[in-house]
């Protein structure tokens, strides 16, 4: 959660939301009461209301949403994602605030984890749907003396195509590269460690660029 980032009070004027998501880059802020989380305010709904006034009279446009901080992140990307959120309010079982989690401290965390960290190269797999196996895939990467790092699936809307990018434990993937055609997967990408972070870093700074907007 963030370390940096805290909650409006009912108190707090609209100016002061404002100003506070535009030193942080975000668009949204929890309302707290001392523990007690009242909801979620959006930059929107600030604009549409007077910026003098205190934000505890403001009607919000969302409907308060949150999550558990027994969650898994996933989950948490899946409900900020859902809701287009910059940030997201954490509660316990009991609903008592705890904190926030922002689309920059989700990009940080992925950053600084085993996978991201490790040198390696990454490829991008084309397959069908219906011929989709992880175990599959696994076998063959560990068939040419390489491992997976880490895996993620995405799927074209259009298609029953699945994108599988592959973070692998070796640079040299020429020959893993040659063993996944022989198996009929198509290979739409691959990146050395240096071309990876070069377009991660890209896409990072274009992330914060948006955020700041």
């Amino acid at each position: 959660m963030s370390g940096l980032l805290g909650p409006l009070k009912t108190s707090d004027t609209g100016e002061e939301a404002i100003s506070i998501m535009n030193v942080y880059h975000v668009k949204h802020l929890p309302i707290v009461n001392h523990t007690e989380l009242l909801g979620l305010i959006s930059e929107d709904d600030i604009l549409s209301h007077d910026l003098d006034a205190p934000i505890g009279s403001y009607r919000l446009s969302l409907v308060n949403p949150y999550c558990h901080e027994n969650e898994h992140l996933f989950e948490v990307m899946q409900k900020m994602a859902l809701n287009k959120l910059t940030v997201i309010p954490v509660v316990d079982q009991d609903n008592t605030f705890k904190g926030l989690v922002s689309i920059e401290d989700v990009v940080n965390f992925f950053g600084d984890s085993f996978a991201f960290k490790e040198p390696g190269s990454i490829i991008i797999l084309e397959t069908d749907r219906q011929n989709y196996s992880l175990s599959e895939i696994a076998r063959i990467a560990e068939s040419e003396g390489i491992l997976i790092f880490s895996s993620f699936v995405t799927a074209n809307l259009d298609s029953t195509i699945l994108y599988v990018t592959l973070k692998l434990n070796s640079f040299d993937v020429t020959r893993l590269l040659a063993a996944f055609r022989r198996y009929d997967y198509t290979v739409s990408g691959a990146f050395s460690e240096d071309e990876y972070i070069d377009t991660l870093k890209e896409r990072y700074n274009s992330l914060m660029n948006f955020l700041s907007i």
